[in-house]
């Protein structure tokens, strides 16, 4: 049973009577709408009033938009509901991971890539101010994953890096941040990506480690930040072989499930062997990794069965809502499981003060306040000291920095970048603003563009190598949902822009995004990784390629992806 005065609740008696008593008030209804956690992607007024009073979530994921957009939404949600709403967002970056007036400190792995366990500090403290600062009080962060496999679509850039011990470090210290400012943490995705190259949006992916190597790694990470107060558990759609095995000997290979359908996983595992007392949410139902291995009538009860207290998204909203009062009234949802799971959310919004914010007022959000936290100099020079710190050399040939427009007169500038997606996608117009923070400088620079030769193929090799005194790469692809791969894709004819002018010409390669580019560019011997392409990044890169500032970060993953001929 969940002890409320126990880690991470905390909770007085006055908010123990507060949770027992609006348990004890609610309809059926209301019982089904609190296990949900819906997303609004912009302030639309009619939707938002028909979510907090037909519907009756337990909460709502923002995604971004600006304050204005957030705190209508927030205020719409919150005057309207009478238990008041928790609202999540995925503040993996800082602030602007709702607001887009927040302040972006940098990827997670750019964090990592700093070795600085203070800078997950202030990244957590940011992302709780500013988050605030607009209604949120649930940070869906951080990612404790650890990106082993550099080949996951999903991990990447958006985790502290392939070190378990610098994970575990790390992911404390945001804790500690963004709990500091009232705001739930969200520790994801249980029980681990990052050993799987699969995507959970589009397969149920695995964790494959043996028992006694998860409890050494993604074990340790999640043990230490349930120790430090992490007050949620984002359960992720991964299987974990070894442990179903271990504390259901009798399963069949079938029967093996991911965590967020598993209870193996999230009671046995999560609540009693790692005696997480908190709050549990899947990741997204919409994905295919939850709904491959049954019936989607028969997952939505079974998240809850299976020890998860709340349900993140929906697919059809009536259809999930349907699916879920039936499982209540058949029994795959029992009594005891269900009323566990609501005092869990009820708690967990007890625990925030959530209940008083509501009765004073204080809950409803304010522009002008929200403005005046939003990328104040103290955040943005946060975000200047991570991009400092964390730009990494992974190569130099020598002699070849530093660049100055006396040494390279002309430049040959190459662009890689990848389209807007959906969800995780690149910034746009990277290429443009470096090329003119070069131009700045006094360069002369040219931007590649292919061209046929007067046989159809190629232009001659010397029309390149006899005209520019420097090649530069600025290769901005990202990792994205439902992409499985994150590849160079060259241009044509016949790789026009593959980089062989190398030994004739200094190339120097800079990816802003994905730290594993050397697998298709192995023999290029000056290669920088900056993590993250925001505008303090960018500047300090470019500080760093012109010798006023020295390179400080190190390699926070394995940017040579275990092959010999990337380190030549």
């Amino acid at each position: 049973m969940t002890d409320l005065r126990a880690k991470p609740f905390y909770l007085a008696d006055t908010d123990i009577q507060w949770v027992e008593e609006t348990l004890a008030g609610m309809t059926a209804e209301e019982k089904v709408g609190q296990l949900f956690c819906l997303t609004a992607y912009d302030n639309d007024r009619d939707l938002l009033t028909q979510y907090a009073t037909k519907y009756k979530p337990g909460g709502l994921m923002c995604r971004p938009m600006p304050a204005a957009s957030n705190v209508d939404t927030v205020t719409v949600l919150q005057k309207q509901s009478g238990i008041p709403m928790l609202i999540a967002a995925n503040l993996e970056r800082g602030g602007v991971g709702v607001a887009e007036e927040g302040t972006c400190i940098g990827s997670q792995l750019q964090v990592a890539a700093t070795d600085d366990d203070e800078v997950a500090y202030k990244l957590g403290l940011v992302c709780g101010r500013e988050g605030a600062a607009v209604g949120v009080n649930w940070a869906f962060s951080p990612i404790i994953d650890i990106d082993y496999n550099f080949r996951n679509p999903i991990t990447n850039s958006r985790t502290f890096g392939s070190d378990p011990d610098r994970v575990r470090r790390m992911g404390v210290e945001y804790v500690k941040g963004v709990q500091s400012c009232g705001v739930a943490a969200s520790i994801k995705h249980f029980p681990g990506d990052g050993m799987d190259e699969r995507d959970q949006h589009l397969v149920t992916s695995i964790n494959h480690l043996s028992c006694e190597e998860w409890d050494a790694t993604y074990g340790a990470a999640y043990r230490a930040a349930i120790d430090a107060g992490a007050m949620t558990v984002m359960v992720g759609h991964i299987m974990q072989p070894a442990y179903s095995r271990k504390l259901n000997p009798d399963i069949a290979d079938k029967d093996i499930l991911p965590a967020t359908l598993s209870h193996e996983l999230v009671t046995g595992l999560l609540k009693e062997q790692l005696g997480f007392n908190g709050l549990v949410v899947t990741d997204a139902s919409t994905m295919a990794g939850m709904m491959i291995p049954m019936s989607r009538e028969k997952a939505v009860p079974q998240t809850i069965a299976a020890g998860c207290d709340m349900f993140l998204f929906t697919r059809n909203i009536d259809e999930d809502y349907e699916y879920m009062r039936k499982g209540i009234e058949e029994g795959i949802i029992t009594e005891e499981r269900l009323n566990e799971a609501l005092t869990k959310i009820l708690a967990l919004k007890a625990a925030l003060k959530l209940h008083e914010k509501q009765k004073d007022g204080t809950i409803i959000p304010h522009l002008s306040n929200a403005l005046q936290v939003l990328s104040i100099e103290e955040h943005n020079a946060w975000a200047r000291e991570c991009a400092d710190k964390s730009i990494t050399l992974v190569k130099e040939e020598p002699n070849v920095l530093p660049i100055t427009p006396d040494k390279y007169k002309k430049v040959l500038f190459y662009d890689i970048q990848s389209e807007e997606g959906f969800a995780y996608t690149v910034r746009a117009g990277v290429g443009d603003i470096f090329q003119k923070m070069l131009e700045g400088e006094g360069f002369t620079v040219d931007r590649f563009m292919p061209q046929k030769g007067t046989e159809g193929l190629l232009a001659p090799y010397r029309d390149i190598s006899d005209t520019y005194d420097l090649i530069i790469y600025l290769i901005n692809l990202k990792t994205k949902s439902n992409q499985t791969i994150v590849r160079i894709e060259w241009a044509q004819p016949m790789g026009a822009n593959v980089p062989v002018y190398m030994t004739s010409v200094p190339t120097i390669c800079i990816s802003v995004e994905n730290p594993y580019h050397l697998l298709d560019i192995p023999r290029v011997q000056t290669y920088v990784n900056t993590y993250y392409s925001n505008d303090e990044a960018l500047e300090a890169l470019l500080e760093k390629l012109m010798g006023r500032s020295e390179f400080k970060g190190i390699n926070p993953v394995d940017p040579f992806c275990k092959m010999w001929d990337t380190r030549l």
